[in-house]
């Protein structure tokens, strides 16, 4: 097809869809989602992608050999762990609830309170955190040398002599990037497909972006402004009567640099507090988006809303109460719903997931004696 067709077949399209678009409105703020970026710095390609899969289900890449990065991003469990607080590192337990990579690659801050800006960057806290893989760069990538088919692909695919743990994380990065979901009902509504949400997920729709103004927050393609706030989510009921629990957030509190008032009296997540230290961002926590969330139950930053319902039930309550209750965002007020609306934005929430993403594990390598080195 020449440039002069194929521009003129582009613009006919082009006249069409705003044409369908004006007969057939869709809410301003959101969007289908597109193709994922791509950082220039770690370009995609089918070898790449193919060893970070392994990686990612490979317990290789932690302390004990027995934590991949698939024991709190089960498949099967909507690439998250649907339990209130995540699996930790044996002897310890997680803090937070876990998150899904499905569609994580259009974040521009992972983690609950925004700690990682890059995929890269989140696979290596992940594997080097205490209560998460707790592994060392230097054994990890010892491990990795005992694996001929990983040296011979970090070879192939980075052109390393052994392999490198920081293209490891590379390597998964990529590999989460092709984790991504684009053909939802919502997106094929949003794409001009009248018949992709029933009457009731319209409603919810019509909600959505109304009366119950979820998308002051829940915006843009992704469904997620990415700010931080706090809305009154109730303090992780574990943290009362888990004793490994409450260790581990005593960890946590001490090893994020905490006052030593604030280790001894806080009973609440300070959340972006962390990172800042500024006592107004107690309790504030990144925008999680609403996509892939029928299979990543239960929701919130600890897992204490359960169901979708209750999720909805929460906000129409104008949220909750938590210890940092000076910080709760004025957007969290009584929405006045009622019974159907309700059902009605919960149906549209539920247009929001596709088809659940469930591979096949891949086949792993395991490890080798080294050849024996010829001696003079």
């Amino acid at each position: 097809m020449s440039i002069r067709t194929t521009f003129t077949a582009l613009t006919a399209l082009a006249v069409a869809s705003g044409a369908w678009a004006q007969e057939n409105p869709r809410p301003e703020g959101l969007a289908a989602l597109g193709p994922p970026p791509i950082p220039a710095d770690n370009p995609m390609t089918p070898e790449k992608v193919a060893l970070g899969e392994m990686l990612f289900f490979d317990p290789i890449l932690s302390g004990n050999y027995g934590m991949p990065c698939s024991a709190c991003h089960l498949p099967e469990a909507g690439w998250a762990i649907q339990d209130r607080i995540s699996f930790g590192y044996p002897g310890t337990t997680h803090w937070r609830n876990s998150q899904t990579v499905v569609n994580s690659a259009y974040y521009g801050k992972l983690f609950w309170a925004g700690a990682s800006g890059s995929l890269e960057h989140q696979a290596r806290s992940a594997a080097r955190g205490g209560v998460a893989g707790n592994g060392e760069d230097d054994g990890m990538e010892a491990r990795l040398a005992f694996v001929p088919e990983y040296v011979e692909a970090f070879n192939e695919v980075f052109g390393d002599d052994w392999p490198s743990v920081r293209h490891a994380y590379m390597a998964i990065a990529a590999y989460q990037r092709t984790l991504v979901q684009t053909d939802t009902p919502f997106d094929n509504y949003m794409n001009g497909d009248d018949e992709a949400l029933d009457e009731a997920q319209k409603r919810g729709l019509e909600l959505f972006a109304g009366k119950a103004n979820c998308i002051a927050c829940h915006s843009g393609p992704l469904l997620s402004n990415e700010a931080y706030y706090n809305i009154g989510v109730p303090p992780y009921a574990g943290w009362e009567d888990d004793e490994l629990a409450q260790i581990t957030f005593r960890f946590e509190l001490y090893a994020k640099g905490s006052t030593e008032e604030m280790y001894r009296t806080t009973k609440d997540d300070p959340g972006l507090y962390f990172r800042t230290k500024q006592k107004e961002d107690k309790g504030k926590f990144r925008v999680p988006s609403l996509r892939y969330t029928a299979y990543t139950f239960p929701y919130m930053h600890n897992g204490m809303l359960e169901t979708l319902e209750d999720v909805v039930e929460f906000y129409d309550q104008g949220g909750g109460e938590n210890e940092f209750a000076a910080n709760k965002s004025e957007l969290i007020q009584p929405l006045g719903l009622t019974a159907e609306e309700k059902a009605d934005l919960v149906a549209f929430l539920g247009s929001l997931s596709g088809d659940e993403i469930l591979p096949e594990p891949p086949e792993l390598p395991s490890m080798q004696p080294l050849p024996a080195v010829a001696q003079n």
